[in-house]
């Protein structure tokens, strides 16, 4: 007689991905492949202690499909959930998104007689393709600290100080840098001040991102605030202004009781901000500014009654 089936209790996100899991027919998948990937996970950590013999070739012979065919069934039940963590509200970057910023800029400003500056142009993560890419502009790469790629050292606050009066930039960007600065909004209005009229800034930042690069980790960025740090009071029109790269969290089972393992919607790695200098603004003072001339036309969500 057959033993009955141990029930399997499986791990749900929440109801609404459970129905969306279930419409797709992969409930009872995700239900029951957990039993299955532990025994792979058994096996292979089996493999590791038998002898380089024939056998545990063999063995890793025929683990590998098993494991291939479950890492694609786990990432297409995944990916049939990940719609419902984004949110509405946040658009996506299309034009200068985390993978198309790059051609975008080096498509239009590399060009004779534009005038290129990057605030943070050190090379950290990679090499940079930066001078290639606006091989035909004149660019000037600036950072705090001296090293490849870097023309000008100094901070990014006081960054007007470092040219001479009157010298104006056709591009002025940054990318992963703006989360470092402790006071972003200074630095906004120094670029304004190096930039043309109808020269362009960008920025990309993080959205939600891990702890790095700390104490000097500062602020995390949604579109919105960068559209504020870029206003039409401070003299710039909106191109584009979105988020990139959405992402899936939860809280660990380390965090209060009441937050143990439930999820986090409504991330994204990078935003993204696209602006045009429209005019200049002489004199400019954060604490002269009325509300209403950073955040336009929204509003705080009022109360629900």
């Amino acid at each position: 007689m057959e033993k009955p089936r141990k029930a399997v209790d499986p791990i749900r996100i929440d109801s609404d991905a459970d129905r969306i899991l279930a419409r797709l027919g992969l409930l009872t998948f995700c239900e029951e492949a957990l039993p299955f990937a532990n025994e792979v996970e058994r096996l292979e950590t089996k493999a590791e202690f038998l002898p380089a013999t024939l056998e545990r070739s063999m063995m890793r012979m025929l683990l590998q499909p098993l494991r291939s065919l479950f890492r694609r069934l786990h990432v297409l039940a995944e990916s049939s959930i990940d719609s419902t963590f984004l949110d509405p509200d946040v658009p996506i970057a299309t034009t200068v998104g985390h993978q198309q910023w790059r051609k975008y800029l080096y498509d239009n400003y590399n060009k004779p007689g534009m005038k290129i500056l990057e605030i943070g142009s050190r090379e950290v993560t990679g090499t940079s393709t930066a001078r290639a890419g606006f091989s035909n502009a004149e660019y000037t790469g600036m950072d705090y600290y001296p090293g490849d790629n870097v023309d000008i050292v100094g901070d990014a606050h006081k960054l007007s100080s470092y040219f001479k009066h009157g010298e104006k930039f056709d591009l002025i960007y940054s990318s992963a840098c703006f989360e470092h600065f402790a006071m972003p909004w200074v630095v906004a209005v120094e670029i304004a001040k190096l930039l043309k009229i109808g020269g362009v800034v960008f920025v990309e930042t993080h959205f939600s991102w891990s702890s790095h690069e700390r104490p000097w980790h500062f602020f995390q960025f949604s579109d919105m605030a960068l559209k504020v740090l870029f206003s039409k009071a401070l003299g710039f029109e909106c191109i584009e202004a979105g988020a990139s790269n959405p992402m899936v969290g939860r809280f660990s089972s380390l965090a209060d009781d009441y937050l143990k393992n439930k999820k986090v919607t409504r991330l994204y790695c990078h935003s993204e901000y696209l602006g045009r200098k429209i005019r200049d603004v002489d004199s400019f003072d954060w604490a002269e500014i009325d509300l209403s001339h950073v955040v336009e036309e929204t509003v705080y969500p009022p109360p629900i009654v």
